[in-house]
């Protein structure tokens, strides 16, 4: 089993909403290959790559036994990490891009914490659909170095927080259009930066609050801008067999043609107390950690 440890460890912490009943096995995400199956089984066999249907816990396990319908085979051409990491960051970027605004090619779309999965996906898929990124990210040493891959993955504008304090932001936009659809996964003032970029009518939804500090929006965004708040959670999104597996399919197969990617570290299993840590931003990590028992 390949496994995601970046999600994983707000649920260990015991800081995400949606909790296992104790004692719980981790996991949220994951690839394994089939061992096994039963005499009834047809669609698997061994061999096969599998991820775990929609929304399931438990994937820390070496062996797990269940019925087949749980289980979605994937095209063994695809990258191990990819697959074992497709099923929350990259989905929820898909997910969030496609499920608010009806979004257009010319349109643009504003979000903080581009440097995450998430972030790096909705750059990439905005990209594909011809649409343009406003991304904003951290003031941090090396943000020369961090603008430039932002920019080679797709993005349009990328803004440090201390380059956006400035009343207006037309004069960085240039010709580019005012975002209609805002993604904020940071709170307090980060969130007070995207609603600055919105058109009249936009949305900003929001998916996280790594800063764990409120959003507090100013009420003439609201009388004047007609702007709306809203809230994303994967697991709450209750997408079907059909539309979570054709979405799997779609980044998937952008991940075998190179489109799309993102970064990642292979951690070996005896390791995961360091994995764990840089999971947890203790190491200053911002690749995924992928477990690999």
């Amino acid at each position: 089993m390949i496994e995601s440890l970046n999600f994983t460890n707000n649920c260990i912490s015991g800081v995400y909403l949606v909790l296992p009943p104790t004692p719980a096995i981790g996991g949220w995400e994951g690839v394994g290959e089939i061992h096994s199956v039963g005499s009834a089984v047809v669609a698997l066999s061994p061999g096969d790559l599998v991820i775990h249907a929609a929304y399931l816990s438990g994937t820390w396990q070496t062996y797990v036994v269940e019925d087949q319908s749980l289980w979605y085979k994937i095209d063994k051409n695809t990258p191990i990490e990819y697959a074992a990491t497709v099923s929350v960051n990259p989905l929820s970027a898909l997910r969030m891009l496609e499920d608010f605004v009806a979004l257009k090619p010319g349109d643009t779309i504003v979000q903080n914490g581009a440097t995450s999965i998430v972030g790096q996906c909705v750059i990439q898929l905005a990209r594909i659909r011809g649409i343009h990124s406003i991304n904003i990210i951290r003031d941090k040493p090396d943000s020369d170095k961090i603008k430039e891959k932002l920019i080679k993955l797709g993005a349009t504008k990328v803004f440090t927080e201390s380059e956006l304090e400035v009343k207006g932001v037309k004069n960085l936009l240039g010709d580019i259009p005012k975002p209609s659809l805002g993604l904020n996964c940071i709170g307090g003032n980060a969130a007070n930066m995207v609603v600055k970029f919105l058109k009249q009518g936009g949305t900003m939804v929001t998916y996280g609050g790594m800063s764990k500090k409120p959003i507090t929006i100013s009420t003439p965004y609201f009388i004047f801008k007609d702007i709306s708040l809203k809230g994303f959670l994967l697991q709450e999104k209750n997408l079907d067999e059909a539309q979570y597996r054709c979405s799997i399919d779609h980044l998937l197969a952008l991940v075998r043609a190179g489109i799309l990617q993102y970064e990642m570290e292979m951690v070996p299993f005896k390791d995961f107390h360091i994995a764990l840590e840089k999971a947890m931003g203790k190491q200053g990590s911002q690749r995924k950690q992928i477990l690999k028992f």
